[in-house]
């Protein structure tokens, strides 16, 4: 047991951290350590300079760095020591999401910083692992959103970051509440990294049953035959292979007062209700002209002309207009027009769109209505299309109510995680090494949400 002094209670409680123990300091920042604002980016040589890498805000994550696409710039050899980083630094964001702050662990042989962050370099005798999760905790409460200089972005400038007051443990307390920190963080963030990779697997199995549905249809032993196009293989020997050409014609009617502003999404097809100001992306101002937009009934199916390669396309189920930079198709013969939503939103044949859309770069990309119409779609009977797609909205609601109960345990662990931080940092939960927490703290109890 180390021998520190007994854990009391100050009073009045000390903002933003509450209560703490009698014996820990108040201590501004820069008695602490010493903090370096990064190099403004230098793209050239000016002579006798270095080209090594550099962090930026973006490779700055909560409490861990991401060294995946770090870029390179040029230092002078004062520049070299004044900025590289160096092992037990840490790093914070100083704008954008400012605060966001990491623990330099040595992940490259070599690596300074650039003006979006602070190093910070904590004197001996300090743990800079305790500061680290200290920093996190404050930065979940918002905190360093509440200090920041605001011009059009927040900023934590040097001045604010240097006077900011932090707790200050002894250092065998420092060492302690870390070591603990490490330990219990690395199983949460393990539970939590287990649930995200079923997720993703529920959502791969998710797109492989869609694709299997609606290409291959529901009956294992039906007859086959090539279809005559390489991207799509075999199909069901009685289904139709048809242009769109011969299913749709182009819907152009003029909108309405009254009507809905329908949005058509890459994740959810096509709006039920009025799009919020935020989501209007056509603009931030509404055209008043109602005219101007273009009028959709349900059982057409629309699309987003601009990010129809990424699979912006769907059923309409409510009337409503929608932006001129849309297209509707209206549908010439009877179909399901949920099952075509489902085959048009699949990996294949998002790609036929992909392949058929206008334009040198992906951000000038368009589908118009030309191209659309010589698009090729599987057709399958009637009574199969109804069928198919009840069969797809049923087990899809499965996978979505599994996916749903996942990221609410997501949540919960997410949520004790940042509890357990802040009560370990403020000295409010109990430790191994530390005596005793503050008064009537009990530590929060991770039994259930880790399993």
């Amino acid at each position: 047991m180390i021998n520190v002094p007994e854990y009391r209670v100050r009073k009045p409680a000390v903002e933003p951290f509450g209560d703490i123990p009698l014996h820990w300091n108040i201590v501004p920042l820069k008695f602490l350590a010493r903090v370096v604002l990064g190099k403004m980016l230098c793209n050239e040589d000016k002579g006798g300079y270095f080209r090594r890498p550099y962090l930026k805000s973006k490779n700055i994550q909560w409490l861990r760095v991401d060294v995946s696409s770090v870029d390179c710039m040029w230092f002078s050899k004062f520049e070299l020591e004044l900025y590289r980083l160096r092992r037990g630094d840490i790093i914070l964001s100083e704008g954008g999401e400012v605060g966001k702050c990491c623990y330099w662990d040595g992940e490259l042989p070599e690596c300074y910083i650039q003006n979006s962050a602070h190093k910070v370099t904590f004197r001996e005798p300090h743990d800079s692992r305790y500061f680290l999760y200290l920093f996190y905790a404050l930065g979940l409460q918002g905190h360093y959103q509440a200090i920041v200089n605001r011009v059009s972005i927040a900023h934590l400038t040097w001045d604010k970051l240097a006077n900011l007051k932090l707790l200050e443990p002894q250092l065998a307390e420092q060492v302690a509440i870390a070591d603990y920190l490490d330990d219990k963080v690395s199983q949460v963030d393990k539970a939590i990294c287990s649930k995200e990779q079923q997720i993703n697997l529920l959502k791969e199995r998710k797109q492989i049953l869609i694709q299997s549905a609606v290409t291959r249809g529901l009956n294992p032993d039906a007859p086959m035959r090539d279809s005559g196009m390489e991207w799509i293989g075999e199909i069901p020997e009685h289904w139709e292979v048809m242009a769109n050409r011969a299913l749709f014609t182009e819907r152009v009617e003029p909108g309405r007062d009254g009507l809905p502003l329908l949005s058509v999404s890459i994740h959810s097809g096509v709006s039920e209700e009025e799009v919020s100001d935020e989501e209007n992306i056509r603009g931030r101002v509404k055209i008043r002209d109602k005219t101007k937009y273009n009028l959709v009934r349900p059982g057409d199916i629309a699309f987003n002309m601009m990010r129809a390669w990424q699979g912006a396309i769907g059923e309409v189920r409510a009337e409503g207009m929608i932006s001129p930079a849309y297209t509707i198709a209206m549908p010439s013969q009877k179909i399901v027009p949920k099952f075509f939503e489902y085959q048009y939103r699949t990996p294949i044949f998002i790609q036929q769109m992909d392949r058929n859309s206008k334009g040198i770069t992906d951000f000038r990309k368009r589908l118009y209505w030309d191209e659309f119409k010589q698009m090729i779609t599987l057709v399958p009977p009637i009574e199969e299309q109804e069928a198919i797609v009840e069969y797809i909205d049923r087990e899809v609601a499965k996978q979505d109510r599994a996916v749903s109960l996942l990221d609410q345990q997501i949540t919960k662990l997410k949520e004790y995680k940042a509890s357990l931080i802040n009560s370990a940092v403020t000295g409010k939960i109990k430790v191994p090494g530390v005596v005793k927490p503050a008064q009537g703290v009990n530590e929060p109890d991770a039994r259930e949400v880790c399993q």
